[in-house]
């Protein structure tokens, strides 16, 4: 247990020194909110129930941003300094390293959610039930797991370079398509029908009816389980192809 917590505070304290999780992460999110909410109203309905929809689309956005970009890019520059070669000689378990990995990316992520709800309530006075913001953390929490088999799937290229560029572009097309930056609605019909299939607009619908008081549907569900084993098949075969060469 001392290790597990000895390499879960190594991950946390990598993570909050990366300048790409202060701004993707958190900056970047806050920003969007403010300029959305209180400069330009983007929204269809009241500015209390768009303030609210905003907020979940801006925490989905930053904790997808986190799984995608954080993690990825850190594999790959792991494997690229010969860290994870090195790890594998020392007398720290594998699976400690990897859990503690895993481990600290949630943690990422909790914060992710308490610091930008908390910017909700501060810049708009979003007001909701405790159990609405208990089961949009939990949802979200829960719903990152696609996104992190994206993170892991990035992490099996050989640059870091390639890397930071393609986990850029798929991060702001899943934004852009999933409806996390602006409403679905107001985007062409053919790009609609595409981002109601992604994993972004699935993600961000889920909290999206947990804050009009509904469950979750079943349909973004099973597409977020079914893109989490399909990134997580690719990433994991194309390792076992990579470790044999």
């Amino acid at each position: 247990m001392k290790l597990l917590l000895s390499q879960c505070k190594a991950e946390l304290l990598r993570v909050f020194r990366n300048p790409y999780y202060i701004f993707w992460s958190l900056l970047m999110p806050v920003m969007f909110y403010f300029i959305f909410t209180r400069v330009v109203n983007a929204g269809n309905g009241e500015p209390a129930e768009w303030a609210a929809h905003y907020l979940m689309s801006m925490t989905t956005f930053s904790v997808m941003g986190s799984a995608i970009m954080t993690l990825g890019i850190r594999l790959v520059q792991e494997r690229s300094q010969g860290w994870t070669t090195f790890m594998r000689v020392t007398p720290l378990p594998g699976w400690i390293y990897f859990l503690g990995k895993m481990i600290g990316q949630t943690c990422m992520h909790l914060i992710s959610i308490l610091f930008i709800f908390a910017a909700g309530c501060l810049i708009n006075g979003v007001s909701l039930p405790a159990l609405t913001w208990i089961s949009c953390g939990l949802w979200i929490l829960a719903g990152s797991l696609p996104f992190l088999a994206i993170g892991t799937l990035i992490g099996t290229m050989k640059r870091a370079d390639t890397a930071s560029g393609v986990s850029n572009g798929v991060y702001l097309a899943l934004a852009v398509l999933g409806g996390m930056w602006m409403p679905i609605e107001i985007l062409p019909k053919f790009m609609q029908l595409i981002g109601k299939w992604l994993p972004s607009y699935n993600y961000g619908n889920g909290a999206w009816e947990i804050i009009r008081g509904q469950a979750p549907e079943w349909r973004n569900v099973l597409i977020l389980l079914g893109y989490f084993l399909l990134f997580m098949v690719l990433s994991t075969y194309i390792r076992k192809k990579q470790e044999v060469v």
